[in-house]
């Protein structure tokens, strides 16, 4: 069973999704990559059927690769105060829970994350909903989000999600398409109390930060890797045009010990694209030209990361990782 684990799910609510978008800062600047990452346009983002033409996008994209079997659908919440108000004008976009479990439901291509700030007054109640309803994940990004995982009042929510068996995947490095609230969360030091206790998590993107630009945290992760087997990390947006990747953490991702424990992912809508593995001579021209014939997205991200030398066992860790991944695999239409 190969997974991608980090699909995200874009709506603006139309037939009542609940999901909505409100570009702001970097997400504006660039929306229209986004949308061409997904064969759509502006025009589609901005119409009245949006959010089921991106869902149908990906469920094609899904059923037409030949390198991918499962999508992990990631649901987004909203950035909220200590106190637990939410906070939607500090936000781009936002994609409810039941709406991705919805989708896995009907779906067999689709996992579900749901996402959920502990800080909310009724964050055990939604996440006993999310487990009921057959939640894969649960997707955070901590310093977008403004979510310390090592206050201490969240230890009863965490404990309940090491019961579970939920996976925390969480954004860790650079983060330039939302508004960022708080920039020191962007460590992988922020799931230190969650591994503690027990949850499994998936620090994604592996702590890499955007050269020039962001903190690189790829040494604290792999220094966290070597203290805690519960701690995972993902590959996705590595082949994007933002800077992350570069050849000493390609050597150090793709080979013992970290290479397994890596997830596969490819943060759709984030475009794939090989031209800066290229450039950085980790990537072979026939190999990009190739990769640029590629029309599905999904199967281009994934083309890509085999050719940098990430084995198979990458893409199918993840069905071990997330919760029900192996009991759902036999519903899925050969």
């Amino acid at each position: 069973m190969r997974i991608d684990c980090h699909v995200h799910v874009v709506g603006t609510g139309t037939g009542g999704t609940g999901c909505w978008y409100r570009p702001c800062g970097y997400t504006r600047i660039g929306e229209p990559l986004l949308v061409r990452a997904v064969g759509l346009t502006r025009r589609d983002l901005y119409g009245p059927d949006f959010d089921r033409i991106y869902l149908e996008k990906i469920l094609g994209y899904v059923r037409g690769s030949s390198r991918i079997d499962r999508a992990l659908l990631l649901a987004h919440e909203l950035p909220h105060r200590e106190d637990g108000t939410p906070m939607p004008e500090r936000s781009s976009f936002y994609v409810p829970n039941r709406y991705v479990l919805e989708l896995a439901r009907r779906h067999p291509e689709f996992l579900a994350a749901v996402s959920i700030h502990p800080s909310r007054k009724d964050a055990l109640d939604e996440l006993e909903t999310c487990l009921a309803g057959g939640a894969a994940a649960l997707k955070c990004l901590p310093n977008v989000q403004g979510i310390d995982w090592n206050d201490r009042r969240h230890t009863r929510f965490l404990e309940r999600m090491a019961e579970a068996g939920l996976p925390l995947l969480a954004h860790t490095g650079s983060e330039r398409t939302m508004p960022v609230i708080d920039a020191k969360l962007a460590s992988p030091r922020v799931l230190t109390l969650p591994l503690e206790i027990g949850v499994t998590c998936i620090a994604a993107h592996a702590g890499t930060g955007m050269i020039l630009l962001d903190p690189d945290y790829f040494d604290v992760f792999a220094e966290m890797l070597a203290r805690y087997p519960n701690l995972y990390g993902d590959n996705s947006a590595l082949v994007a045009l933002n800077f992350r990747l570069r050849p000493s953490a390609l050597r150090r991702l793709t080979r013992e010990p970290i290479a397994g424990r890596i997830l596969h992912g490819s943060d759709l809508p984030v475009p794939p694209c090989g031209l800066m593995p290229w450039i950085g001579r980790m990537l072979a021209t026939p190999d990009y030209l190739a990769s640029r014939q590629i029309a599905n997205p999904l199967e281009r991200d994934a083309f890509l990361k085999q050719k940098l030398g990430f084995d198979q066992a990458t893409f199918t860790r993840a069905a071990d990782i997330l919760r029900g991944a192996v009991a759902g695999a036999e519903q899925k239409p050969q």
